[in-house]
C-alpha cells in the first residue's frame, strides 16, 4: 500500500502552433496535443500509479495560453514524502525542455480541488494586426500569434458599441460552432467584460513607419462555449470593416442559431491566447 496522493495546481504556457490543442490525444498521431506532453514529462518523477492532468480550460490546434491551469494527483511509494512545490516546477520544466511549454507555477490545494470546476472565471485576449495589404508584409517575428484580416484600419468605436450586446448572460448559440457535446452543455454564458484596446507589437518600436497598428479584444467569463470567442471576435472584425452594423450583433443574440452565423467570419486560432483562469 503506497502513501496517499498528494494533489496540486499548475499553472502553465505554451505555444500552440505545432500542437493539437491542449487535451490529450492518441499519441499514434503525428501531431499531439499539450497534455501529452505534460503527462509524459510527469513520469519521469517516478509515481506509482501514471499522472494525469485534469485541465481547466481547453483549448484548440493553434491557440495558445500565457497561462493555463490544470490539477493532478501523485502518490509516492512508502516512506517517500510529498513533493514540494518548487521541486515539481523545477522537475517538471527539466523535462519540458525541448517543447515550448513552461510550468509557470505550482501549489498544493486540497484533494477536493479541480482545477476546471473550481475556476471562477477565464480572460482571452484575441491579437489583430492593422495594415497589412498582403499576408506576406505581416513581420516575421508576429507569425502564428496575430490575426491580420484585410483592410488598412477597423472602426473601433462600432466595434465597443457591438461589444455592448456581448455583455451579460445571453443564449449564445449562433456564436458557437457544432460538435459533439453540443446537446449536452447549456448555451447560456455569462459574458462579465469585453475590452478593445490597443495594443504593442512585438519589436514593433523597430518598423514604427510601416504604420502598422496592433489591437487587442479581452473576453472573461466564468466559461466558454465551443470556439465562441473566436465567433464573437470575427463577428466585431466585420463591424469595424463595415460588413455588420452594431446592430447584427443584437439580432445574431436573438436568433440563437449556429448555421446563421456569417459564413467564413470566424477569426483563425492563431491571434487567440487563453490569458488567465482565476480562483
Amino acid at each position: 500500500m503506497g502513501s496517499l496522493p498528494a494533489r496540486y495546481l499548475v499553472f502553465f504556457q505554451y505555444f500552440g502552433t505545432k500542437y493539437s490543442g491542449v487535451m490529450h490525444t492518441s499519441n499514434d498521431q503525428s501531431v499531439v496535443g499539450v497534455q501529452n506532453y505534460l503527462e509524459k514529462a510527469a513520469q519521469n518523477l517516478k509515481p506509482i500509479v501514471p499522472i494525469k492532468f485534469h485541465i481547466s480550460s481547453r483549448t484548440d490546434t493553434g491557440v495558445h495560453a500565457l497561462c493555463n491551469s490544470a490539477h493532478f494527483d501523485i502518490q509516492r511509494e512508502p516512506g517517500k514524502p510529498a513533493f514540494n512545490e518548487k521541486e515539481l516546477l523545477y522537475g517538471l520544466n527539466y523535462h519540458l525542455r525541448s517543447e515550448p511549454i513552461r510550468i509557470l507555477n505550482v501549489y498544493r490545494v486540497a484533494n477536493s480541488f479541480h482545477a476546471r470546476f473550481s475556476a471562477l472565471s477565464r480572460t482571452y485576449i484575441y491579437r489583430l494586426l492593422m495594415g497589412c495589404t498582403h499576408y506576406s508584409q505581416m513581420p516575421v517575428f508576429e507569425r502564428d500569434l496575430c490575426w491580420a484580416p484585410a483592410g488598412r484600419s477597423l472602426n473601433v468605436s462600432a466595434m465597443q458599441d457591438a461589444a455592448r450586446f456581448l455583455l451579460g448572460t445571453h443564449d449564445f448559440s449562433t456564436f458557437r460552432s457544432l460538435n459533439s457535446e453540443t446537446p449536452l452543455r447549456s448555451p447560456v454564458r455569462t459574458i462579465l467584460q469585453v475590452d478593445i484596446q490597443p495594443s504593442p507589437g512585438f519589436l514593433s518600436h523597430h518598423y514604427e513607419h510601416r504604420r502598422l497598428e496592433f489591437w487587442e479584444l479581452k473576453f472573461r467569463g466564468r466559461s466558454f462555449l465551443y470556439r465562441q470567442v473566436r465567433r464573437m471576435v470575427g463577428a466585431l472584425v466585420a463591424v469595424g470593416q463595415g460588413k455588420l452594423t452594431p446592430r447584427h450583433i443584437k439580432e445574431l443574440l436573438e436568433i440563437k442559431d449556429p448555421r446563421a452565423f456569417p459564413p467564413n467570419a470566424m477569426a483563425p486560432p492563431s491571434g487567440l491566447f487563453l490569458k488567465s483562469v482565476e480562483y
